[in-house]
């Protein structure tokens, strides 16, 4: 079972080296990523002209699992956009949150907008 679950901006902080990377090393073995965030992943990586061929690969080999996005997911999405558009989170960014709301564990992001709002997940800033 996962312990945390990570935004798409948390997985590339890990993969480029970026700011926060080490507190999501801590995480390997033990986090999940939905299949939105990861789809996220792999276009940022191609907005960049970056091949995407092994990447899935190279992430599960870390210990991240990639978490299937459900119908019961999409219903949380909808329900968190009333209390999360003020600051603008995006679907992915529900998607996330309605990931961890499901396996009951912390949302890993990079993004500090996640704090103003309160849906009944921990958000754990990466930096």
């Amino acid at each position: 079972m996962p312990d945390a679950v990570l935004d798409a901006s948390a997985l590339i902080a890990l993969l480029r080296g970026e700011p926060g990377a080490e507190m999501v090393e801590r995480l390997l073995g033990r986090a999940v990523i939905s299949t939105v965030n990861w789809a996220e992943v792999l276009q940022r990586y191609r907005a960049h002209g970056l091949g995407t061929a092994d990447k899935r690969e190279s992430v599960e080999a870390l210990g991240i699992g990639i978490e299937s996005f459900t119908a019961e997911d999409a219903d949380v999405v909808a329900e968190f956009w009333q209390p999360t558009r003020r600051v603008g989170l995006s679907l992915a960014d529900r998607a996330c949150l309605a990931l961890a709301r499901r396996l009951d564990v912390p949302a890993h992001t990079a993004d500090r907008d996640w704090r103003k709002v309160d849906v009944g997940v921990e958000v754990v800033l990466i930096r």
